[in-house]
């Protein structure tokens, strides 16, 4: 596959510009930037799915692609999804029965038909498709009932069921996007398995930088550089992240000497017109000769340092800006939540006791469904517990971060959700763009972004983050990782992200079972 020149305009927005890039049966890519740069986007218009406003696209071979979302339509099962992914085998099989039928009975061209039909269905591992589909499904937690409606399913096991479908069919080329959302431990692990010895070629969007880590060879990164350009960086994972730094160094750099220089400028302009309008005027008593001859060296010093400053030209773009930590007034140890005796049927096996005061650390962990969303459901007062009880001290301020990104008013910018209620500051989460931006048009990871920085903005005294990193960018995974250890509220993470737990490995740890 490759495409040419690819350009994707939204609206009055440039999503993609000359995008340039070749994905072969053997490619290990993946496809970053911060959110809303395009990377789903780009995924959508190499299946086919999304037509460039310009540029070419050639493809060859099958092409998959795991979207973040999976709607469920109308009497749509899991045996439709499942149905789907299978058709590709059953029809090669179907041929090669009916090619070898033409090859017993002798008809002409049979060789030619028998051949064709068994590359086909080797090509595809046909007669093991069926297998592998069920093994998928089990590996990843997924709804195994081939009956069982769509929309009775929550948005993880829908996602489940289809990655499932993908993986077990065997495709030239897979495109993923954000395929590691909704997994546990024991899915991520099958998921990182199977991607190792997918045979064909791979384009991935992932938050997840273990599995970047476990799985990439290559990065083509979307972000803004220097020169507007996307960049293509071999050496895996640590090769992407020195080559990322180093660029974003040298244009911070560079942008920092272009405003020095112009303010400098600016200065000498200030200086000169300064003295033109007092400082050039001679003692008392000087001759008119005197002040005839010194004006026009002044007026001409004004008008060299004003073609100076009108020559320099601050052609650098402003760099991206970063996560910045809010300043939250918290007094450290304030006693935040009480929590004791918590239980709710068939979502969250209890008792659980959680004591949280400021600057408290807890990390919440279990295999899906072991009830984390739940608990963190309860601490922050969204559900009641059937047995148990919460008690928030006075003045303690409880946000929970959910895991699917919110949408309340689709047609209202993105800038009034974050200013309701008195709200206002994006921590650097949001650019101008964004915010002017109806939140119903921005992409996943922005609206995740929006989420985030509705809840910093809140000033909380407790954080309650569930799958923080979902629909991230990795960049701004690292910065809100940095966030969560220094802010002085009280924290509660609860995540299946396998670099997160690392990197929180030193926090206390609460592990849920199976709720019963």
């Amino acid at each position: 596959m490759r495409a040419e020149d690819v350009t994707v305009t939204r609206g009055a927005h440039r999503v993609l510009t000359g995008v340039t890039l070749t994905v072969s049966a053997r490619s290990r890519l993946a496809v970053v930037g911060e959110n809303g740069r395009g990377k789903s986007t780009l995924l959508h218009v190499l299946a086919g799915v999304l037509a460039p406003d310009s540029g070419v696209v050639h493809r060859t071979g099958t092409v998959a692609l795991a979207r973040q979302e999976v709607p469920a339509g109308a009497g749509e099962t899991v045996g439709t999804l499942t149905a789907d992914s299978l058709a590709a085998p059953r029809t090669a099989l179907r041929e090669l029965d009916a090619a070898t039928a033409s090859l017993t009975d002798g008809e002409p061209g049979a060789d030619d038909r028998f051949a064709a039909a068994l590359d086909a269905a080797t090509r595809l591992d046909a007669w093991d498709a069926e297998r592998r589909v069920d093994v998928a499904l089990e590996a990843l937690g997924a709804c195994t009932d081939r009956d069982r409606p769509l929309a009775t399913l929550s948005v993880g096991q829908r996602h489940r069921v289809r990655l499932a479908c993908l993986l077990g069919v065997r495709h030239d080329l897979l495109l993923l996007d954000e395929p590691t959302n909704h997994l546990d431990a024991g899915g991520l692990g099958f998921l990182t398995r199977a991607l190792r010895a997918h045979p064909g070629g791979l384009a991935v969007v992932s938050h997840d930088r273990a599995l970047l880590r476990d799985v990439a060879e290559e990065f083509y990164d979307l972000d803004p550089a220097r020169d507007g350009r996307p960049r293509l960086t071999a050496g895996g994972y640590e090769g992407w992240v020195a080559a990322r730094d180093r660029a974003r160094a040298s244009w911070e750099a560079e942008y920092a000497e272009q405003q020095a220089e112009h303010r400098r400028l600016a200065d000498a302009v200030a200086s000169a017109r300064d003295r033109l309008s007092t400082g050039w005027r001679p003692d008392k008593g000087t001759g008119k000769h005197a002040r005839q001859s010194r004006a026009p060296g002044v007026v001409q010093a004004l008008h060299r340092r004003r073609a100076e400053l009108d020559a320099h030209r601050v052609d650098v773009p402003v760099p991206p800006s970063s996560l910045r930590r809010p300043d939250l007034d918290v007094r450290p140890g304030a006693p935040q939540l009480r929590a004791h005796g918590l239980g709710v049927r068939g979502r969250l096996t209890g008792p659980v006791d959680v004591v949280l005061d400021a600057g408290d650390r807890l990390l919440v962990t279990g295999p899906n469904g072991a009830g984390k969303s739940t608990l963190l459901a309860v601490l922050a007062g969204a559900l009641a517990a059937d047995s148990g009880s919460v008690r928030a001290a006075n003045g303690a301020r409880v946000v929970r971060l959910g895991q699917e990104t919110t949408v309340p008013d689709p047609r209202r910018p993105a800038r009034a959700a974050l200013e309701e209620g008195g709200r206002g500051g994006t921590h650097g989460l949001l650019d101008a763009t964004a915010l002017r931006t109806p939140v119903g048009q921005l992409s996943q990871g922005q609206r995740r972004r929006l989420d985030l920085a509705v809840a910093l903005a809140a000033g909380p005294t407790t954080l309650l983050l569930d799958e923080p990193t979902n629909h991230l960018s990795a960049r701004l995974v690292d910065e809100l990782t940095e966030v969560v250890r220094r802010t002085p509220a009280a924290v509660v993470v609860a995540t299946h992200d396998r670099q997160l737990l690392r990197d929180l490995a030193d926090w206390p740890r609460l592990t849920l079972g199976p709720a019963g």
